[in-house]
């Protein structure tokens, strides 16, 4: 059960909380400035490199195998975030996985609203391929807005009939953009970090003016066939908690391997303070185990 540690992380959130009346500048800054504060593990490596003209990083923990690569696809609502604010998560994962970690600075909006963030990540996806590497021994993994923009980018990549990852890893995925969920009013009291209010402010400037069950936009709504073995985590106290829900019922219809750990206590994204979380540490290394395995499968 979670204790003193998940306050300090609650308290930590309401005190970082972005400003809604702040620009979206503003909020990026504020949101890497916090967030860039986690320490990686030791010794990792961060290298930046441009992805056909994306920039991005790689994150290498040590022990990290150079032929094994997980395309991580951060989160922020589609409007904020980093590869500076997920480079810790990325550095505990490369650590967990045994596997290097690109984290792309795919576009946002509103200068770029959807389907930019999907065409960024298709296009990263595709330069791994070109750099020689796999499919087998790769994975696409994303938190939030980056889980829902994992399940999309796998959609179009099946569409494309581009060769898929061996295994997927979402954590809260934010896969339904219509926000009609019912436990985004059930555990709205419970969540200190996704608001309906704020959620839909985002979303409204991803879409753009398209129908919010677009479904590379909402992968909820997507046809979910033939996609490869996926984990889903997410925290019993997200307001996102039925996106994670529906998601697993609709991908097992289709027939495909899922696995939804939902974590009791647990807040939107906890792994992103694993420094602070054990929590978080124990998610992490439930991902690595579980990419590991299929890789090995």
């Amino acid at each position: 059960m979670a204790g003193n540690e998940l306050k300090a992380v609650v308290d930590m959130i309401r005190g970082i909380v972005v400003n809604p009346n702040a620009t979206i500048q503003e909020q990026r800054a504020s949101f890497e400035a916090s967030m860039g504060m986690m320490p990686t593990p030791p010794n990792t490596k961060v290298t930046p490199v441009k992805v056909d003209g994306i920039p991005a990083e790689w994150v290498d923990a040590p022990g990290a195998r150079t032929d094994h690569a997980i395309l991580y696809l951060h989160g922020g609502g589609y409007v904020i975030g980093s590869p500076v604010t997920h480079r810790s998560l990325a550095g505990k994962l490369s650590e967990t996985s045994k596997a290097r970690v690109l984290v792309i600075d795919y576009r946002m909006a509103p200068e770029n609203p959807f389907p930019a963030a999907v065409d960024d990540a298709v296009k990263a996806w595709r330069w791994l391929l070109a750099q020689g590497l796999s499919p087998a021994k790769l994975a696409i993994s994303g938190d939030s807005a980056g889980g829902g923009l994992t399940l999309a980018t796998l959609v179009a990549l099946r569409d494309a009939d581009v060769a898929l990852p061996k295994a997927v890893a979402m954590l809260s995925p934010w896969t339904d953009l219509t926000g009609n969920s019912e436990t985004m009013t059930t555990r709205a009291e419970k969540d200190p970090m996704v608001q309906k209010a704020g959620l839909m402010a985002m979303g409204a400037l991803y879409l753009n003016g398209k129908d919010a069950k677009t479904p590379l936009a909402s992968p909820l709504f997507a046809d979910l066939r033939r996609l490869p073995p996926m984990l889903i985590q997410v925290g019993d106290h997200e307001t996102l908690l039925d996106d994670s829900r529906t998601l697993e019922k609709n991908a097992k219809a289709a027939g495909v391997d899922v696995t939804l750990e939902v974590w009791d206590e647990m807040i939107h994204v906890w792994q992103l303070f694993h420094p602070m979380l054990p929590e978080g540490v124990k998610a992490l290394e439930r991902i690595g185990e579980y990419l590991r395995g299929k890789w090995s499968a």
